[in-house]
């Protein structure tokens, strides 16, 4: 391989390689962000779908606790539920059912404890509540289920209080809940290895022991094990949230999926929190992936690029020596080429010479009728001699007009035509085809159509155009009708060709006429009949028009002038 060919091998090697990279690697950018952001919006939704379904099992377990208080005060009476024996009957049937009531008691409207069942009797039966806030709340709301607090028992608890009014009086069944039941149902929350999840209040204080470390009433802090500080690292504080959220953040160089939602009842807040090292895992997994398929990808277009050069090279020298072989050739076409153009230029010429010996020929047989003249002996031998002269001239004349007409540089030639003769001709060239594809040619002639002066040639050429087009939209099984009729008013004759096809679109009726327009199939029109028919009919002073439906057929119609 020589010098030249080596370069263009490179420079069409690189360039194959160039335009199949780049829409690759443009692909598969735009396929690994769409993938990245399609796997984080599902692992957002998914942290959306378990913050909400562990919030909902919280409600649930507090709608539940809730009824079941407003039930045992609304079968009861509140004299039967201030007797300490008979409330703690009651009690042992709800401990029965569940275990998260630790005791039970009965308030009245001024805060004092009638009755209590529970472990702490003696320290609480005396307490009174008027001045403590979830009291007020409770007789506001009917219902109130408080933050975690110490209070006397000098634990970590919370109560759930309903308000109830009997006739004249008002009175409250207060329950303390043990806070396992939430902590277990907060850490169902809990997904992965590194995932966490808590409960926090309106003041953003810790109402479950993280999983991770943390102290109940507490600010939630960042694990030390997550954080390059030794010391706590605060939570972004999500205690305002007020409809369920997730976020993607970064907690001083650890990044974290974190969802929170509020808790209905409450002023709580449950906070779960993912590790995208865990979550985003088979994201990273399908990275990986589809850079090696990138990688096998390149290659496999460098030795497709390799192979297919190699061909093309191959090709291009095998052209090039046979073009070396036709080169000989090639000279002899473009000397052609300058013949027949010499040659029109010579017919051009040679029309006035005949111009003027058909006039002498002319003039000669004017002579001849002369009396002297035809007197002579030799009368007879003189006129055959000019009769011939103006025979040859006259086929000399029709050889150059059909050779300036090769070369299109002649105007129309105008003759007598017989409309319905011109139409008999034409479709006659076509009966056997129509008839092999079942389609009938109905003729339509009028009888009193004049003679036209026109061109035969050239209205054959655009009927027999519209013959085939009417064929073609057919295909087979229907009708071409072909008709005449003459038009006294206008003094106009009109032809028009028509078939039974599948007709025109209406948008398409406009750009009929247009050049390289066709409603053919792809590969079987040019779009150029009907551009080159309108322009023959204008050229010959008529007019050309065209009516279609879908389903119905076409109808072209041609007016010409009678003269």
């Amino acid at each position: 391989m020589d010098r030249n060919y080596r370069m263009l091998w490179w420079r069409h090697c690189l360039a194959i390689i160039g335009f199949s990279v780049i829409p690759l690697l443009f692909v598969n950018l735009s396929l690994y962000a769409l993938f990245d952001r399609i796997y984080t919006d599902k692992v957002t939704e998914t942290l959306r779908s378990s913050v909400e379904n562990r919030r909902d099992a919280i409600d649930l377990f507090f709608n539940e606790r809730i009824a079941q208080l407003f039930t045992v005060a609304n079968t009861n009476t509140f004299a039967e539920l201030t007797d300490e024996a008979y409330l703690g009957r009651v009690f042992e049937v709800m401990h029965a059912k569940s275990d998260s009531y630790m005791d039970i008691g009965i308030i009245d409207s001024e805060g004092n404890h009638l009755a209590y069942v529970g472990p702490y009797h003696d320290l609480l039966i005396s307490v009174n509540y008027k001045n403590e806030p979830w009291f007020n709340e409770v007789r506001a709301k009917g219902v109130h289920i408080s933050d975690i607090f110490m209070g006397y028992r000098k634990f970590p608890h919370f109560i759930i209080a309903v308000m109830v009014r009997e006739q004249n009086t008002s009175w409250i069944l207060r329950v303390t809940i043990n806070l396992k039941n939430i902590d277990h149902i907060v850490e169902k929350a809990w997904a992965g290895t590194l995932s966490d999840a808590f409960l926090i209040n309106s003041k953003n204080r810790l109402q479950t022991v993280p999983r991770f470390g943390g102290e109940f009433l507490a600010v939630p802090t960042i694990p030390q094990f997550t954080t390059s500080t030794l010391e706590p690292v605060p939570y972004p504080d999500f205690s305002s949230t007020v409809k369920t959220k997730v976020e993607r953040l970064d907690l001083r160089g650890y990044e974290a999926f974190i969802a929170a939602a509020p808790v209905e009842h409450t002023k709580w807040v449950l906070v779960l929190k993912e590790n995208p090292d865990e979550i985003l895992s088979p994201l990273v997994k399908g990275r990986y992936w589809m850079a090696l398929l990138t990688a096998l990808g390149l290659a496999i277009i460098a030795a497709g690029a390799a192979l297919f050069t190699n061909g093309l090279i191959n090709r291009i020298r095998e052209t090039d020596r046979e073009n070396a072989a036709k080169s000989d050739m090639l000279l002899q076409a473009n000397k052609m080429v300058a013949l027949s153009k010499m040659a029109a230029g010579i017919a051009h010429e040679v029309n006035n010479p005949l111009a003027s010996i058909s006039e002498k020929a002319g003039w000669l047989l004017d002579l001849l009728a002369e009396e002297d003249l035809a007197a002579s002996p030799n009368y007879a031998e003189f006129k055959e001699s000019v009769e011939k002269i103006e025979h040859h001239v006259e086929r000399a004349r029709k050889i150059i007009h059909n050779l300036l007409g090769f070369a299109r540089r002649m105007e129309p030639a105008k003759e007598k035509i017989n409309i319905n003769n011109l139409l008999d001709e034409t479709t006659g060239l076509l009966e056997n085809e129509a008839r092999y594809v079942n389609i009938t040619i109905e003729k339509q002639y009028a009888d009193d159509v004049p003679v036209i002066t026109s061109d035969l040639s050239q209205l054959q050429q655009v009927v027999l155009n519209l013959l085939n087009n009417a064929i073609d939209a057919i295909g087979s099984d229907g009708t071409v009708t072909v008709g005449s009729r003459y038009l006294e008013k206008s003094n106009q004759v009109e032809l028009w060709v028509g078939d039974t096809g599948a007709g025109i679109a209406e948008a398409d009726l406009g750009k009929i006429f247009e050049p390289f327009f066709t409603t053919k199939a792809v590969g079987k029109g040019t779009g150029l009949g009907l551009s080159i028919s309108y322009s023959i009919i204008e050229k010959l002073g008529g007019t050309m028009r065209v009516q279609s439906k879908v389903g119905e057929g076409t109808v072209f119609s041609i007016t010409l002038p009678k003269n």
